[in-house]
């Protein structure tokens, strides 16, 4: 995933044994700073930068914030920025970051204890004309 200001990289890797994220420059030259400690993938960049969200391999969204020059990159130390787990999708992310920064379109887990299933969880419904369908449902004068 590149950085918004496409001068960095995220990216996860098994190099060490198991699966942690990475950052180096792009195109390059220069060298990786390691991100996560206990394992990440699927990185999300703010979009006004200094923030870099990832999964954790339970899936849990992590937060590291991180100072940027022409030539380095400083990351910070990880945090827990969601606690609840984020169900697996078959490699997909489950989660992103809207433009603004300001909220995340999330998947839920709905097989997490004391949740219950709420619907299909293997599709996505997509409602077009939603005011036309509204209208039809409730017309005009009826309370």
């Amino acid at each position: 995933m590149f950085s918004p200001d496409g001068r960095w990289m995220a990216y996860s890797s098994n190099e060490s044994g198991h699966r942690e994220l990475y950052v180096r420059p792009f195109p390059g030259p220069g060298g990786k700073s390691q991100i996560s400690t206990s394992g990440g993938s699927h990185p999300v960049w703010s979009r006004d930068g200094g923030r870099l969200f990832f999964l954790t391999p339970d899936w849990r969204i992590m937060v590291v914030e991180y100072t940027a020059g022409s030539d380095s990159f400083s990351p910070g130390k990880p945090e827990v920025w969601y606690q609840r787990t984020l169900p697996f999708l078959g490699g997909n992310y489950p989660y992103d970051l809207s433009p603004d920064g300001g909220r995340f379109a999330v998947v839920m887990n709905t097989d997490a204890p004391g949740e219950q299933a709420q619907g299909p969880t293997d599709s996505v419904t997509v409602l077009l004309n939603f005011f036309d369908e509204l209208r039809r449902a409730v017309p005009a004068g009826s309370n």
